[in-house]
């Protein structure tokens, strides 16, 4: 361990030439002249989602309404197929997961159907360090109930700003508690919580307990089916490449089968009965009955090719890839840009089992300003308030190299002091 990495280009080189996983870039739109490290934010084109995207035109212009049985794939089970191939990265049944709607109205959904005030049970719990869009909805579906976020939404704190403590979830797990929505990662340090831990401690006291999992799917493999999960959900745009406003992904654990969606709508019917328009809602037998609308084709088709890419380079090998370049990134961190002048901290835990697939890096006094210079010399990270950049390796279309060069980027823009011909504010989308 003592040897893996140094700070030499040529240790770049090298690990590039030994990456099993690095013909794939090839079948990616990388930006001309650009080092792109922000997939966790929005992934990359590939030229088989772009395929999948052109073939679904093809089938509307040639087939017109006869694509949603002859189409390839036909539309009418689209998002079924879809979510069956998506299984395996979450480790779910086939029919556990479906493509369907976006992410917050997925969440929307779900705590609709799970979320039942009863007695002393009327709060939900979530944490502080959340995506505010989860917080968004969870109010408003406390406020659907005729209840005080302030008085039902039990929020835990984070210790140090960045990371949650699971035994502080846990702790808040008291018997007033009928709900628990949590990340499986933070979007901003990048930790990666114990979502087996933490289901089975809420079945232990009757909570239902469900995950935003858009920090993970595509970077990290779960056992939602093994560990008991309830119901999980995640947006398809990130690390599984899928496009702007790709539409998103939901779980629901087969032993919730049995309960009715918290919202109905004719694309969640059975579908061998659906065209029989029958006025009372009978539900699909699978996770497909949290379909509310018609499947949204043209931003589901990239999903079809993002996910022969996954099959192809399997998850696990992914992850593989994902903590060793991740690794690479700190060590080159710690080794390169702390200490004076730089002063940079890293926000994400080192252990493997406790990150997902980016790294904070932290500058306490000019994150702003570096996240612009580094945009001015080609380099695209994000930026998160108050002092984060983010940084994204992504294992099927980041190099080592690129890895390196990023960080020599960052020191040579702190050694010429260059990030002080940007203002201290942030752009309206960062």
């Amino acid at each position: 361990m003592l040897n893996k990495f140094n700070i030499a280009k040529e240790c770049s080189l090298l690990l590039d030439s030994n990456d099993p996983l690095k013909h794939f870039r090839d079948r990616f739109y990388i930006p001309n002249g650009k080092i792109y490290m922000d997939g966790n934010s929005l992934g990359l084109l590939s030229r088989d989602a772009e395929e999948s995207l052109l073939s679904a035109l093809r089938d509307f212009r040639e087939l017109g309404i006869d694509g949603w049985m002859d189409g390839e794939p036909a539309w009418f089970t689209f998002a079924e197929e879809l979510g069956a191939k998506q299984a395996y990265l979450v480790g779910a049944q086939e029919d556990e997961v479906i493509v369907h709607s976006s992410n917050t109205v997925n969440l929307h959904n779900l705590v609709c159907t799970f979320f039942k005030p009863k007695g002393c049970r009327t709060k939900i719990l979530m944490d502080e360090l959340n995506f505010p869009s989860d917080r968004y909805a969870i109010d408003s579906q406390l406020l659907l109930h005729g209840l005080d976020p302030a008085k039902h939404a039990v929020v835990v704190k984070s210790r140090d700003g960045k990371t949650i403590e699971e035994d502080d979830v846990v702790e808040a797990m008291t018997d007033d508690v009928a709900l628990a929505v949590l990340p499986s990662v933070l979007y901003r340090s990048g930790q990666l919580l114990d979502i087996e831990y933490l289901t089975a401690e809420a079945h232990k006291r009757g909570i239902i307990i469900g995950f935003d999992c858009c920090h993970s799917v595509g970077a990290v493999p779960h056992s939602f089916s093994e560990w008991g999960t309830d119901f999980a959900f995640w947006c398809n745009y990130k690390y599984l490449n899928s496009g702007p406003g790709a539409t998103a992904s939901l779980y629901v654990n087969r032993k919730h089968f049995d309960k009715a969606p918290g919202l109905w709508g004719w694309w969640g019917y059975n579908k061998s009965k659906q065209f029989d328009m029958d006025p009372d809602f009978r539900p699909a037998p699978d996770a497909g009955a949290w379909q509310i609308g018609t499947v949204h084709l043209f931003s589901t088709a990239p999903i079809h090719g993002s996910m022969k890419i996954f099959t192809e380079a399997g998850i696990d090998n992914i992850r593989k890839k994902s903590l060793n370049q991740t690794e690479y990134l700190m060590f080159l961190i710690d080794n390169l840009l702390t200490g004076e002048p730089y002063n940079f901290k890293i926000g994400t835990p080192r252990d493997p089992s406790r990150r997902g697939g980016h790294v904070a890096l932290e500058h306490d006094s000019e994150a702003i300003r570096i996240n612009s210079a580094l945009k001015k010399r080609g380099v695209v990270p994000d930026f998160r308030f108050p002092n984060v950049i983010r940084l994204a390796p992504i294992a099927l279309y980041t190099s080592y190299h690129e890895i390196w060069q990023v960080v020599q980027h960052i020191k040579e823009i702190i050694d010429s002091r260059e990030y002080e011909a940007f203002p201290k504010e942030r752009g309206t989308v960062s």
